[in-house]
């Protein structure tokens, strides 16, 4: 796509939802690792990747997991390597999705605002607001570029250990 016809905004929608693939596709894979890790079947590591709801839960239990002594070292590594590089990642995929966008005088989307409200005192504070322009663009690009990477990292952590997809 030829970025001199296509605007921020649309861009962005487009980069966004590239976003939101790699990560749902990367993060399923996390089931494998639920599995070895468990030394349990693929079915069992589904239902319990489908009951922690959330990124953070499933990457706990991952990283809870390796860090068991049980664990062979080499997994462990690669285990915990896996969630550390996730949650990198994932600073970034939540800055992009679970944010308000704002948009300028232009009409196009040039600001993302955290949903997030801190106390301070007698005083509220809403969250961080952050400029949409060219880096943070390639931010984006360069995050997305990043859990395709995961991706391929987890597969060869599950071809590695022979387990069946």
């Amino acid at each position: 796509m030829h970025h001199a016809f296509v605007t921020r905004t649309e861009r962005l929608l487009l980069l966004v939802g590239k976003l939101n693939y790699a990560w749902s596709n990367t993060e399923s894979l996390l089931i494998y690792l639920i599995a070895d890790l468990m030394r349990t079947d693929k079915e069992t590591a589904i239902v319990v990747f489908l009951t922690l709801n959330t990124t953070r839960a499933r990457l706990d239990l991952v990283d809870r997991l390796a860090r068991m002594a049980s664990t062979p070292k080499g997994s462990r590594e690669e285990a915990l390597g896996i969630v550390a590089a996730m949650k990198r990642e994932a600073k970034i995929r939540n800055k992009f999705i679970h944010c308000i966008y704002s948009f300028g005088d232009d009409g196009e989307i040039d600001k993302t605002q955290l949903m997030r409200i801190a106390d301070f005192g007698n005083d509220l504070r809403y969250g961080k607001l952050e400029d949409i322009d060219e880096i943070g663009l390639r931010e984006l690009e360069t995050c997305i570029a990043e859990i395709m990477t995961l991706n391929r990292t987890i597969m060869a952590y599950v071809r590695n250990r022979g387990i069946s997809l």
